[in-house]
């Protein structure tokens, strides 16, 4: 039986010892409670197919990884995790100039042919628009796609991690650092405790690059801090509500009982630093406040900050450590990570006992990311 250490519990890592737990595999899951963790803080909108981003590669991984979802959090639920934090609400793709949305429903309807999940396109006008988002400002009308869905970082990891712990999976509670015995990575060192593997993941998004750095390779990846503010207001039907994607890099998220999540920022950082900024704060407002206006009564009830990990050309990687055949690192997914993460877990976990995974992974190889320092 081979035993898999994974270094990092975020939505990669977490989905790796999940998939890996119904296979013949001792795992032994590893997470120091980084405080800025990119899944805990995060929401996220499973609708990649609106994306105007033309590298095809990254479509493909984030198209599969939304087609994904369904069977994924079937199989949860099956195993008694009906708090998953995911639910198929559709979004609305927003816009003031109907010309663009029209070339939106061209651009999903394309699509729609290899992705049926994307489910129904429609162009709404702003009355249309207004009668699935109540408080969507009268000027924006938009495009209604019906598959799409929204997740909540920390109830998915929350489920996970159940689901793979009662199947057998440690979870240990520290940092790791690499064990090396004559020039090979034997396992990991807790809290002064060796655990040895015969393969490791590494999965630990912008903070990948500490652990492989102590033996000569270094990752290109940097951090991106992302804050996101939860908005808490009397709209107590707002649970059923589609998710609101503006023609800017930021979104709105209607939960349950008139909370919303609006975000994120998107700030280069060298230091992680994980405090709210007022300037932060006023950029998701400046973004969201026109989009719903009857927001701006809302109780500022939290801002979650999170450090998301980014590759230098914006692309997600997955494969061997070049010199270490027995590490394996997924890493890059950016603001993309909670739709490429489950499926990204299962193909590592696929990949690690040396099984089928049926991608060409040409296109997301680790050599992208490295740089070697002997």
């Amino acid at each position: 039986m081979k035993k898999v250490l994974i270094i990092g519990a975020g939505i990669v890592g977490a989905s790796a010892a999940y998939h890996l737990s119904t296979q013949y595999a001792e795992v032994v899951l590893i997470d120091r409670q980084e405080p800025g963790q990119a899944t805990k803080a995060a929401a996220g909108i499973i609708c990649p197919w609106a994306s105007q981003r033309r590298n095809k590669a990254w479509y493909a991984l984030a198209s599969a990884g939304a087609a994904y979802y369904p069977e994924f959090i079937r199989s949860l639920e099956e195993q008694g995790e009906v708090e998953t934090g995911y639910k198929k609400v559709g979004a609305l793709a927003i816009h003031t100039d109907v010309n663009r949305l029209e070339k939106k429903v061209e651009l999903l309807n394309k699509r729609k042919e290899h992705a049926p999940e994307i489910g129904e396109v429609e162009l709404l006008d702003t009355e249309q628009a207004a009668s699935y988002f109540p408080v969507l400002s009268d000027e924006y009308a938009a495009v209604r796609i019906s598959g799409a869905a929204k997740v909540e970082g920390d109830q998915l990891l929350s489920a996970l991690e159940r689901v793979a712990v009662k199947r057998g999976v440690q979870y240990i509670k520290g940092s790791a650092i690499p064990y090396i015995k004559e020039g090979k990575v034997c396992g990991v060192m807790v809290d002064g405790q060796i655990i040895e593997g015969d393969q490791i993941i590494i999965a630990a998004g912008a903070w990948a690059s500490e652990f492989t750095e102590s033996f000569g390779k270094k990752l290109q990846v940097i951090g991106q801090k992302a804050q996101i503010l939860h908005l808490q207001s009397n709209h107590e039907a707002s649970g059923e509500w589609p998710v609101i994607m503006p023609p800017s890099t930021q979104y709105l998220v209607p939960f349950q009982d008139g909370r919303f999540v609006a975000g994120a920022t998107h700030e280069d950082t060298d230091d992680y630093d994980i405090q709210p900024t007022a300037g932060g704060i006023l950029e998701v407002l400046s973004n969201t406040l026109p989009i719903a206006p009857v927001l701006s009564e809302a109780v500022l009830a939290e801002v979650r900050v999170g450090i998301r990990p980014h590759t230098p050309n914006f692309m997600p990687v997955i494969g061997q450590l070049p010199d270490y055949p027995q590490v394996w690192i997924a890493n890059g997914l950016g603001s993309s990570g909670l739709t490429v993460g489950p499926l990204l877990g299962k193909l590592l976990s696929q990949l690690v006992l040396g099984q089928e995974t049926g991608w060409d992974l040409e296109h997301y190889s680790i050599n992208q990311i490295i740089v070697d320092e002997h």
